[in-house]
């Protein structure tokens, strides 16, 4: 198959030199980037599709590195309440989730952020409620049907309020049938290939609702079968204080005791920081997935990306469940990392094209795909991006159209191709209809507001 994307207003290749083109073109074959360049692009026949790009800017797709889609059902809960409140709020409303609420909360979460440009995601999935059957499947469906890029996380909990931990029993599970499931799901759909769609990561969730057994063996289970892995960390303010009385070590220093650092690698959220613990990830060479929309509601803080990045720190941008956030809006989160890293200083702030670069090659990077995904130039994989100029959010920023994306505002993406074939149209999804997706995903929720 062969795509073409031309004459662009300008695209922003996030290349090692930071190339942007004015009047751009890409061509796309096979899913590859055969040329990215000035005017025309050559002529050797009529492709099977044709985008045109003027009046928009051109990004690579943007990659999200951290979310709980099955919570797209649950926004507008727990308002009020830092994360330990806030989970211990919802710990008791997702006892309750099943294959057909994950289904049409990633259905309604994956396309928002395809809506918002991003063409790759990963998703932490962590609570099993007893009973409880083909949740990761329902995502990967959903993903399918949509025409994402998907990382699924499967996620883990074994340590609860019945053995000294945070979530209820019920959404407990055995140590030793998490890891003969999360080995079932990559034998069947982990695919490791160049373009790959699908891959599985190893994710429990978090060192206060898993063992140290099920944290250690996850680790080892996911270097085994060469799977990324990841977890939550240092996102809370009390939350030093509690592993420090609980295991006596801190956060970073506990997950590293575990043999969970490395360059396979991730963490999300990452906010309560001390120097030395950014010395640590960089040496290991693990990654960072930051949620500033996140941590502002829930009062966590601000994460030092400027100073994670100024030390070689790999970082991506994270949505986060859409009941902590409470969006899936993946420019928007770009737009709030500008914004956030500003509030410790002009001195230590992000620019404009930092924030996208973070929001694009970073979490390229921070999920294995670096030398496939994250840049507009031949050779890499053809995920693309378009936003139009000629918008109200975009009216005025003609001076700088790609640092206008963020001032100005998020928007819809026009058009959005992953592997060379379009998956947004002049603002709609391709393959599904956003307006059956809206409605299944307000039946369940409406279901569930009505139970609370």
């Amino acid at each position: 198959m062969r795509t073409i994307v031309e004459h662009c207003a300008v695209i922003a290749t996030m290349d090692d030199a930071g190339t942007e083109i004015a009047d751009g073109s890409i061509v796309i074959e096979d899913g590859v980037i055969t040329w990215v360049g000035a005017g025309p692009p050559p002529a050797t026949g009529e492709p099977d599709e044709r985008v045109d790009g003027r009046g928009a800017v051109a990004l690579p797709g943007l990659v999200n590195t951290h979310h709980h889609l099955c919570q797209t059902l649950t926004k507008a809960w727990a308002q009020e309440g830092d994360i330990f409140s806030w989970l211990q709020e919802l710990y008791p409303v997702w006892c309750g989730i099943d294959a057909e609420w994950v289904r049409a909360a990633a259905s309604a979460g994956l396309a928002q952020l395809l809506l918002s440009g991003c063409t790759m995601s990963t998703d932490h999935h962590y609570a099993f409620p007893a009973g409880s059957a083909g949740l990761i499947e329902a995502e990967i469906e959903a993903a399918a049907a949509l025409g994402i890029r998907f990382h699924p996380n499967r996620g883990s909990m074994d340590l609860g309020t019945h053995n000294g931990g945070l979530p209820p029993r019920e959404l407990c599970e055995d140590r030793d049938h998490v890891l003969a499931e999360t080995e079932a799901l990559a034998s069947k759909y982990h695919d490791p290939g160049p373009g790959s769609l699908l891959r599985i990561a190893v994710g429990p969730c978090y060192p206060l609702t898993n063992t140290p057994e099920l944290m250690r063996e996850s680790a080892e289970l996911a270097r085994r079968h060469g799977l990324l892995l990841h977890t939550h960390l240092a996102e809370g303010r009390d939350e030093e204080s509690f592993m420090l009385e609980k295991f006596g070590l801190r956060p970073l220093d506990l997950l590293d005791s575990y043999g969970f650092l490395g360059d396979d690698a991730w963490l999300a959220h990452c906010v309560q920081l001390s120097d030395a613990d950014i010395g640590l990830l960089a040496r290991t060479n693990t990654g960072v997935a930051t949620c500033p929309s996140s941590n502002l509601r829930l009062g966590s803080g601000i994460a030092p990306v400027r100073t994670m990045l100024d030390r070689g720190v790999r970082v991506g941008l994270g949505v986060d469940g859409a009941a902590s956030n409470d969006s899936g809006n993946l420019m928007a989160e770009a737009r709030q990392l500008l914004l956030t890293q500003r509030a410790g200083g002009v001195d230590r702030a992000l620019t404009a094209r930092e924030a996208l670069r973070v929001a694009t090659r970073g979490g390229a990077e921070v999920l294995g795909r670096g030398a496939e995904l994250g840049s507009l130039e031949a050779g890499k994989r053809g995920d693309v991006a378009l936003f139009s100029m000629e918008t109200l959010e975009m009216a005025g920023a003609e001076a700088d159209p790609v640092a206008g994306l963020l001032f100005g505002g998020s928007q819809r993406a026009t058009d959005v191709l992953v592997e060379g074939r379009p998956v947004v149209r002049n603002g709609a999804l391709v393959k599904v209809d956003e307006g059956a997706i809206v409605r299944e995903a307000r039946r369940i929720g409406t279901r569930l507001a009505r139970a609370d």
